[in-house]
This record gives structure tokens, C-alpha cells and sequence, in this order.
């Protein structure tokens, strides 16, 4: 009776799609809110010996990409971090730029719980470019922190001068940025990976320019200069 039960209802949504009907559940509610509601009340029912339960389609594909971005994600991690020790010759430099990096979580959180958005496989390619644009300006602002400083500035001043400078840059291009991918808010597709750089970005980057001169000045120690 079971085996003919499930026959009938694939038979039926089978009907659906036939029609024209694209969708299995009502407006507004999300495919994984749907599919966790029902997964233990199909996992609960006895099935007969011989027969196996094995979830497909959009359970499938998310599950087998995320497992290919756990083993994929740490080889591009230090590619990144031994480019950014590569590209200053220094372990300083780097340290400050990626004490950088979890700021983003602030940002991305906020934004989630906003939009009452998972943080699915799409909003994790999303985090993985996020933490790429972060990199990319802290490496702007320290750079340019060095340059001062090879110039004859005071380490403090240089700091200061620094992050005043490249401020600008780094909110006009965080700002296009932003503006870029929120089209995407309207897809549902694409609307998780669009709420993480969105709100990632906004907030990381107002963050970073205020955080990387700490921390510049506290991993080189710098001083104020009294007169």
C-alpha cells in the first residue's frame, strides 16, 4: 500500500509539471523550509526489507557541491595567504590582513537574519568572493601604510595618512560593488549570495578601515610621537 501510495503522489506531481506547474510548495516558502518539514515524516515511515530511501535533486546537488568546497576551499585559502606572504616578503603584513578577514561574519549575520535567508551553497560562494574583496583592500591600505612610511613619514602619521587616503577608493569601490549584485535580491536563487556580499561587504569594509591601522600599529608597535 505504501510502494502505491508514493506512485500516486509521484504520479500526481508528474501530473503538475505536465500542466505547467514549476512549483511544489506555496509562495513564500523556501525549498529547504519545505523539505526539512517533511524529511522526518518521510524518514519515520517504515519501509520493506529490500528498499532504501535516497534523497535526490536539489538536496543532492547542494550536499555533493558543499562537499566539494570543503575539499576544494583549503588549497584556495593558502594559495591566497602564501600569495599575500609572497607579494610583501613579511609575516607581519599578512597577519594584519587576514585578522581582517572574520569581520566579515558581522556583516554577513546581520544581513541573513534580515532577510531570513539560510546560509546555503550559494550565500557560501558568495562569503568565499566576500573574503576575496576583503583581502584586496586591506592589502591596499597596508601597502600603502608601507610606502609612507619607506617615504620618511612618522609610522604614526603614515597610518593616519594611509587610511584617510585609500578610504575613499575602498568605499567607491565597495559601494559599486554593493550596488552591482543587488538585482539579485529579487532572484531566489541568487538572493542568499547577494545578502552575503551585500551586507558583508558594507559592514567589513566600514570596519576594516578603522581595524587594519590598529592592528598595523600594534603589531609594529607604533607609538604617538610626543613633541
Amino acid at each position: 500500500m505504501r510502494v502505491g501510495f508514493f506512485n500516486f503522489e509521484l504520479c500526481y506531481f508528474h501530473a503538475l509539471r505536465e500542466n505547467g506547474a514549476n512549483k511544489a510548495t506555496a509562495p513564500g516558502i523556501l525549498t529547504a523550509d519545505a523539505f526539512s518539514y517533511i524529511r522526518s515524516k518521510i524518514e519515520a515511515i517504515e519501509l520493506p526489507p529490500g528498499y532504501e530511501l535516497t534523497w535526490y535533486g536539489e538536496y543532492k546537488a547542494s550536499r555533493d557541491a558543499n562537499e566539494g568546497l570543503v575539499i576544494s576551499a583549503p588549497y584556495g585559502f593558502a594559495a591566497m595567504i602564501l600569495s599575500v606572504i609572497f607579494m610583501f616578503n613579511a609575516l607581519r603584513q599578512p597577519l594584519v590582513i587576514w585578522l581582517t578577514a572574520p569581520l566579515a561574519l558581522v556583516g554577513v549575520t546581520i544581513g541573513l537574519v534580515i532577510f531570513q535567508t539560510p546560509f546555503e551553497f550559494m550565500a557560501i560562494l558568495g562569503f568565499l568572493s566576500l573574503i576575496g574583496m576583503m583581502v584586496k583592500n586591506a592589502i591596499v591600505l597596508v601597502d600603502q601604510a608601507d610606502v609612507e612610511i619607506k617615504c620618511g613619514k612618522p609610522a604614526y602619521h603614515a597610518i593616519i595618512d594611509a587610511a584617510l587616503s585609500r578610504a575613499r577608493p575602498v568605499l567607491l569601490g565597495a559601494l559599486t560593488t554593493i550596488l552591482g549584485v543587488a538585482p539579485l535580491l529579487v532572484d531566489p536563487f541568487f538572493k542568499s549570495m547577494a545578502v552575503t556580499i551585500m551586507f558583508g561587504l558594507l559592514f567589513a569594509t566600514i570596519l576594516t578601515l578603522v581595524v587594519i591601522p590598529l592592528f598595523y600599529a600594534t603589531f609594529f608597535k607604533v607609538t604617538v610621537e610626543t613633541a
